[in-house]
């Protein structure tokens, strides 16, 4: 059972999750085979399901809103009440599921130029993000121990055809990329494949709870490594930067925050679990996506 199905990360779950035998239905505004709405789940219950995940939630970086009231409470309510909502529906259950899990953000963890955070970090109470990330992952808790409560904290998501890269690959393959503001901020990454191989393994390992951090393994890397490393992956150069007063023009202060800072975020606990990573490198990640 999936909240948020039909975007970038909920289809390569799915067929992830079908690939590996399940029978998947998302919950999504339009009705359709194999899918219930919102509404339903909310009048009518969770139908019986051993999982549920929620993805949903309006893209924070869509460069053609503007950053103001409308669009924050958007951003808001559209992650706390489809958290709610399922969340609700699990504890109302007859059968309540074996496992639930949601994706947050590492804007959990507070920017810094030298802070290591791994699962365990304090965090959650600096900005708009952060708080955001707070309010949705209280909104998950579920009472009691019948189902096991996983949260993802999920870096910049790089696949083929969706997320960060979708944004950035125009510019860079004509030569016209580079680092974001400085390019000293740490890039928190993860490539797709890994990040619904978490979410599938965080479903399946009966021991897998509390936060795992949804980024790779590789030693941290900054903005300008990374605009170096896509540069090469696509066989062009990629030393033209894009500077912070353009950055703060087209997304607002607030959420320019998001590109102009990073923080550096180890996956200790998601390791400790045992899920083993297909693209723990980025070179390797950038190459399957340009591919």
């Amino acid at each position: 059972m999936r909240g948020g199905g039909t975007g970038f990360i909920g289809t390569a779950l799915t067929q992830l999750l079908k690939a590996r035998g399940h029978e998947v239905t998302l919950v999504s505004r339009k009705p359709g085979p194999g899918r219930i709405t919102w509404d339903e789940l909310a009048t009518s219950g969770l139908p019986r399901c051993d999982a549920a995940v929620n993805l949903a939630g309006e893209n924070i970086l869509n460069p053609l809103r503007r950053w103001n009231e409308t669009f924050q409470k958007e951003v808001l309510s559209s992650r706390l009440e489809t958290t709610q909502i399922l969340a609700k529906a699990i504890t109302k259950a007859p059968q309540p599921p074996k496992a639930w899990v949601l994706v947050t953000g590492v804007a959990y963890y507070q920017p810094s130029p030298t802070a290591e955070y791994d699962e365990d970090s304090p965090g959650g109470d600096f900005d708009f993000f952060s708080n955001l990330v707070t309010k949705w992952e209280t909104a998950a808790r579920l009472p009691g121990e019948s189902t096991r409560q996983v949260v993802v904290r999920s870096g910049v998501v790089l696949g083929r055809g969706g997320g960060a890269i979708g944004q950035m690959l125009l510019p860079f393959r004509l030569g016209l990329g580079g680092p974001i503001g400085s390019g000293h901020q740490f890039f928190p990454w993860i490539h797709i494949r890994d990040l619904t191989g978490i979410l599938a393994h965080a479903l399946e390992a009966s021991h897998v709870q509390g936060v795992l951090n949804g980024v790779a393994p590789a030693p941290t890397t900054t903005n300008a490594e990374f605009a170096k490393a896509l540069g090469a992956a696509l066989g062009r150069p990629a030393f033209i930067p894009l500077p912070s007063m353009v950055v703060q023009a087209v997304f607002g202060q607030e959420r320019a925050i998001m590109l102009l800072e990073g923080q550096k975020v180890v996956p200790r606990r998601t390791l400790a679990t045992g899920y083993q990573y297909s693209f723990p490198e980025l070179e390797a990640a950038l190459k399957e996506v340009v591919a």
